[in-house]
């Protein structure tokens, strides 16, 4: 089993033009074998509550959900850099609160960094707060789901020169402020590669073109598992989907027909003398 990397050996990945590899997980199971092929870093993220949890959008995701899935991913990938988002209104409020609830990420779930969606002021004030406070801190910018309401649904980001301008001065600042490292969403491939050029910590890239540090690809999209809508971005390695419903389907039409199970191969095993003595019994009943 390969060591855990830490913020350090990431840095020098970038340094020597290595690409992070970085994906989503949300459970046991899938951190599992996401350790086992070598990823370098899974995101616990709130998009749980579009692939996990059924719902439409992640803003009814609380602390509770991402503090138990962030154990379970932690127990499944107890080797690789694990990072907790921190849901809506769990940093929105103050400083304080930021710092709480990011050290719940650490302290209760064994999480390596943390990641919070946001390029204003009070985005920058939390990221050096809960900097501050010993815990590294992802900074994510570009198409942030959780200000979704305000840009009009989950839309890219960056596509003026103004746009551009403006997360490229965000990602300075977040930078400045601390942030151990940027997610950049859905952006044109300049923008990315301008941030990355930028920048003096790992830029990772999901839908944000080729030139970023490292890709992120929500996990459930990539095996062709969550098939409720499909981004841009996104390139299928798997049909998850399709293998379980094929699975699914025989299983249902096997027990239906009474050919699972079959009872020489998948019933325990009774000697004949009891399978005899028991026989006797049921007679006397």
């Amino acid at each position: 089993m390969a060591k855990k990397k830490t913020i350090i050996e990431l840095r020098k990945m970038v340094a020597a033009g290595e690409k992070i590899v970085y994906l989503t997980g949300y459970d046991y199971l899938t951190a599992k074998y996401e350790e086992r092929a070598g990823i370098d870093m899974i995101l616990v993220g709130d998009s749980l509550g579009n692939v996990i949890l059924g719902h439409d959008s992640t803003f009814p995701v609380t602390m509770e959900d991402m503090i138990m899935h962030c154990k379970a991913v932690r127990k499944g990938a107890p080797n690789t850099f694990v990072v907790g988002d921190m849901p809506f209104m769990s940093y929105q409020l103050s400083d304080e609160e930021a710092v709480a609830n990011a050290g719940r990420f650490v302290k209760e779930a064994g999480m390596d960094c943390v990641k919070l969606e946001g390029i204003n002021d009070a985005a920058i004030s939390r990221v050096k707060a809960i900097n501050d406070a010993g815990i590294l801190v992802m900074g994510h910018i570009g198409l942030t789901p959780q200000f979704s309401l305000q840009m009009g649904g989950n839309r890219a980001q960056g596509k003026s020169c103004d746009a551009a301008l403006k997360l490229i001065d965000a990602a300075r600042k977040l930078e400045e402020a601390g942030a151990c490292s940027i997610l950049v969403e859905g952006v044109p491939a300049i923008v990315g590669k301008a941030i990355t050029e930028q920048a003096n910590i790992p830029i990772l890239g999901i839908g944000a073109g080729s030139y970023t540090d490292g890709q992120l690809l929500i996990f459930a999209d990539m095996v062709g598992y969550f098939d409720d809508f499909t981004p841009k971005f996104v390139k299928r390695y798997g049909d998850v989907g399709g293998e379980l419903l094929r699975s699914f389907t025989a299983y249902a039409q096997e027990v239906r027909a009474g050919q699972f199970p079959d009872d020489s191969i998948h019933s325990y095993k009774i000697s004949p003398e009891e399978a005899a003595a028991l026989e006797e019994a049921l007679k006397s009943r």
